[in-house]
């Protein structure tokens, strides 16, 4: 078993015991996200839980400065940038599974090829939410519990939002302690500091 950097267990387990604000608290990763057509039940949940995931990897993504794309914590382990184009990746290849190829002309599998360009990385990140929540929206609510196959698990359509939503959370939890480790403060944390310390003193 793999041992990770204390650092790393620690974002890991803050991402998971602590709730996330609702993703209108944050500032939109895009304009074609703040302009999502509205969706109800269990599709337009998993599309509230994707705005947000979005707009943090992409603000992270974009704070995190060219020259440590290509830093990783230890020999065998994912890079910063590998860690985002994994997640482009996976955008790509669950919008697949569900239903949805990729645009002519993407490969998933080259994505983590230019892991190490920033501009390229953050480019492919925010392309491939945009193609993923398209493939969320051309998804029928009649056809959620349709039975699935996702991350080597039988599982639905339904179900496979969970999923996703627990593989974006692992991944970002990572980015953070990267970051960390880099003396990067997240963006949100930044911002929140700020705000606490413009307060008028009791």
């Amino acid at each position: 078993m793999r041992r990770f950097p204390s650092a790393i267990l620690l974002a890991l387990c803050a991402v998971m015991l602590f709730p996330h604000p609702a993703p209108a608290q944050d500032k939109p990763a895009t304009a074609s996200a703040a302009a999502a057509p509205a969706v109800t039940g269990a599709r337009g949940e998993f599309l509230a839980e994707l705005a947000f995931y979005e707009q943090r990897y992409t603000r992270l993504a974009e704070a995190i400065p060219a020259e440590k794309y290509s830093w990783r914590p230890a020999e065998g382990v994912r890079s910063i940038g590998e860690v985002y184009a994994h997640i482009a990746a996976a955008n790509y290849g669950i919008a697949r599974a569900l239903g949805t190829p990729p645009p002519a002309g993407i490969d998933p599998k080259a994505i983590n090829a230019s892991a190490a360009d920033k501009a390229k990385t953050v480019q492919a990140l925010k392309d491939s939410f945009t193609h993923f929540r398209g493939a969320i929206l051309a998804i029928k609510d009649a056809d959620l519990n349709n039975p699935l196959k996702m991350f080597g698990q039988d599982t639905t359509v339904r179900g496979a939002f969970f999923l996703v939503s627990g593989h974006d959370g692992e991944h970002l939890g990572q980015s953070i302690a990267y970051a960390r480790q880099n003396g990067i403060v997240p963006p949100w944390t930044e911002e929140r500091q700020k705000q606490e310390a413009a307060k008028p003193k009791p």
